[in-house]
Formats: C-alpha cells, sequence, structure tokens
C-alpha cells in the first residue's frame, strides 16, 4: 500500500480499516525526519498488507498531542488499533522490517488480555 498522509478527518476510519498501521510523525523542518522519510517510504513497498502513515506534526498538532509526540521523527505502529511499538528517532530500514515482523507475529489475544489487565490495576 502507499503511503498516506493521515489527518484529523481520516485517522480513526484508517486504523479501524486496517489490521496494522504504521505512523511516522514528522515535520517538515526537521533534519532527521528527512532522512528516515525515504527509509519509512522503501519498506512501505515491501509490505503492502500494512497500511503506512505519515502525520505532518505541524499540521496534525491534535494527532501530535493525542499520541503525546514530544520529539520527531516518532514511530507507531497500531495492530487492531492497540498501541504496541512506539520509538521516537530515526530507524534503520533493518531495524523497521524487524518491528514489522515482531508485529505480524504478535498474539494478539495475548496483548489484548494484558491490556485489560493493566486497565484493571490502573482503575
Amino acid at each position: 500500500m502507499a503511503l498516506i498522509t493521515l489527518t484529523t478527518e481520516n485517522f480513526e476510519k484508517t486504523v479501524a480499516d486496517n489490521e496494522i498501521v504504521i505512523i511516522d510523525f514528522w515535520a517538515p523542518w526537521c533534519g532527521p525526519c528527512k532522512s528516515f522519510g525515504p527509509i519509512f517510504e522503501k519498506t512501505s513497498e515491501q509490505f503492502p498488507d500494512i497500511t503506512f502513515g505519515k502525520v505532518n506534526t505541524e499540521e496534525e498538532q491534535d494527532l501530535a498531542g493525542y499520541f503525546q509526540i514530544r520529539s520527531i521523527p516518532t514511530t507507531i505502529v497500531l495492530r487492531d488499533n492497540i498501541g504496541v511499538f512506539q520509538q521516537a528517532g530515526t530507524l534503520s530500514q533493518e531495524a523497521l522490517i524487524d518491528i514489522l515482523g515482531q508485529v505480524q507475529a504478535l498474539d494478539m489475544e495475548m496483548v489484548r488480555k494484558e491490556v485489560e489487565a493493566q486497565a484493571t490495576q490502573n482503575s
């Protein structure tokens, strides 16, 4: 799947309609973002079953705030609408491919149980 620009208007539908969504939070003035962008795009070509989205933090401050983005670039992976990975800083293509392999291999039933257990502890 090609890269898509995520906005507050299309974010929820994109996440709801796709099993795995990987998001690059970036800004046009950010040097590390400029070096990570081509890696993110090239990796998207190798994973047609994963949705790759980009969020321009300058234009989509509400989304950046919702995810508590403090530095950019930040990569977030959602699977079944659950955040399963978040890391600030650039990633190599090898690291990105490794992360996506791990996300694809996750036992989501186990992840949901862990999320429920954490929610119970925090309430």
